[in-house]
């Protein structure tokens, strides 16, 4: 007889325990966040070689959106829209946290907040009078940081940790980008105490495993297993919990745990003509994907999956070509084009939510507020509803083919970037992009019905549909007080363009590639 494959049991699994779920609001919140995942990256999103059964399954357990986007082509805005439900141009903080520093660019960027001010109202806040306990694991990088342009080990900021913004736990949040190291104690130096010396070791538990204990582990299995903690206690103590896992993978330094990368070195060699051919970084999605099932399996040994909402996405797209391949979108993570910013999105509704369902409605970072509060019953007050710039997800959650309420998203970036952006503005429109940069004079529009690549400006042949895009976009930017860049009187066009990194002169990519 022929064995089912591991999707198809664990896609079962989830379906039978689905069909059992009484439909009732659920009471607990897990949102898996990871960074820089494309929107290829995943079995069920296309990927010819990353292994993701778990994260598979839980699309088949749920709805997962095909035209999902990340709120910024980079990820501290779109982490900081994730928390507040606010777009990163509302909240002035539009690039990642501190930027490059580019010289001689042709605009001026404006003076933007490098830091998730306390002033806003975040989910764990949101939360908290309804008796809700909030943890945080993983990436943070919305506090200040000072060691990034010149190569130096940041200075911890824990005044604006995860914990000044309403958890009341922290496990590995700090104000780094990514680690120094993906294997234990996370740092760089020539001896341990060096390689201790960073902030991801000092905000994590120190009451477990001795030194020698904790050599070669590797830094998601270790979120995995405090998440599982975190699920024992939590489950003890029959109180309802928000759980904000956002994995430092698959950011880099691409490191993989040598048994997987081994493992996509042989599966590679047995077929060379993949679209996905980086063995370290397939090592790092299925390191993502396992403690995805580990969080999935401890909750239902709680017997508390049909009550928990479970959503997983991503803070902006694959980094190409270093890391992943994002065909058929055009470029990548620090783009102007669909490769930046369109990511995976699945959402789990236990009770009344769609199965195995597939949703073309647009979504945004910025909707996961709402949506999480419209799933646990929760009103948002007036001072935050004010400054939503989300929707809820729930009606197509439950109803996939459930006509759209929202007809347009926008971006705003006005910074430079190394992999190619540069500042600009996006409005889309039901199938039409229109791009602005700032500095040149022509627009450009996308059908991305008919060229999801992004090749064809049509903007001479609709002219009539790129004003009124540019219209809207304007409205916009007005509507948020959107920063804008500004013309640079000092740039000398016969000079170099590029970012200072470690006291070193670095050309930009190409913003068309």
């Amino acid at each position: 007889m022929r064995l089912k494959s591991p999707v198809f049991l664990l896609t079962f699994v989830y379906s039978v325990l689905i069909s059992v779920t009484a439909e009732a609001a659920p009471k607990n919140v897990v949102l898996l966040f990871v960074d820089d995942m494309g929107w290829t990256d995943l079995g069920c999103t296309g990927s010819d070689s990353y292994e993701t059964p778990n994260i598979d399954a839980l699309a088949e357990s749920g709805v997962r959106f095909t035209n999902g986007y990340a709120a910024c082509t980079v990820c501290s805005p779109s982490r900081a829209a994730l928390m507040t439900g606010q777009s990163p141009a509302r909240l002035h903080v539009t690039d990642f946290i501190p930027g490059h520093s580019f010289i001689n660019t042709p605009m001026n960027i404006p003076s933007w907040t490098k830091v998730l001010e306390k002033r806003h109202v975040t989910l764990p806040e949101i939360l908290k009078p309804y008796g809700y306990t909030s943890v945080h694991l993983g990436k943070w990088h919305l506090a200040h940081r000072d060691g990034y342009a010149t190569g130096k080990e940041d200075s911890a900021d824990p005044d604006f940790y995860p914990q000044a913004h309403g958890f009341d736990i922290n496990i590995g949040g700090c104000e780094k980008g990514a680690p120094p190291s993906y294997f234990w104690p996370y740092g760089k130096g020539k001896n341990l105490t060096e390689q201790k010396n960073n902030s991801i070791y000092e905000t994590l538990p120190k009451d477990k495993g001795s030194d020698q204990q904790r050599e070669g582990e590797y830094l998601t299995d270790r979120l995995a297993s405090e998440a599982e903690n975190l699920i024992d206690q939590l489950a003890e103590a029959k109180k309802p919990f928000f759980m904000n896992f956002s994995f430092y993978n698959v950011h880099t330094p691409l490191m993989g745990r040598s048994d997987l990368v081994e493992k996509y070195e042989v599966k590679l060699q047995e077929n060379p003509a993949r679209k996905h051919t980086n063995v370290r970084y397939a090592a790092m999605v299925e390191s993502v994907d396992e403690a995805v099932g580990r969080i999935v399996k401890k909750l239902q040994a709680h017997q508390i999956w049909d009550e928990t909402l479970v959503i997983f996405t991503s803070d902006n797209g694959g980094l190409k070509p270093a890391a992943t391949d994002n065909a058929p979108l055009r470029q990548g993570k620090g783009g102007i084009y669909e490769g930046g910013v369109r990511v995976p999105l699945i959402i789990r509704l236990p009770g009344d939510g769609s199965v195995g369902g597939l949703c073309d409605r647009l979504a945004i970072t910025m909707d996961i507020v709402p949506t999480i509060c419209d799933g646990l019953g929760i009103a948002l007050s007036k001072e935050v509803a004010e400054v939503q710039d989300g929707i809820s997800l729930l009606p197509y959650v439950k109803d996939p083919q459930t006509p759209s309420t929202r007809d347009d998203l926008f971006w705003h970036y006005p910074h430079y970037h190394s992999m190619g952006a540069q500042p600009y503005s996006a409005i889309r429109s039901g199938k039409w992009k229109l791009i602005q940069v700032f500095g040149q004079e022509t627009l450009e529009l996308y059908d991305l019905e008919n060229d999801l690549h992004e090749d064809n400006n049509r903007v001479n042949e609709k002219p009539e549909k790129a004003d009124e895009l540019y219209a809207k976009l304007v409205a916009w930017r007005e509507s948020v007080s959107a920063q804008l860049p500004t013309p640079n009187p000092r740039f000398a066009p016969d000079q170099k363009t590029g970012l200072i990194r470690n006291g070193k002169l670095r050309p930009a990519a190409p913003i068309r590639k």
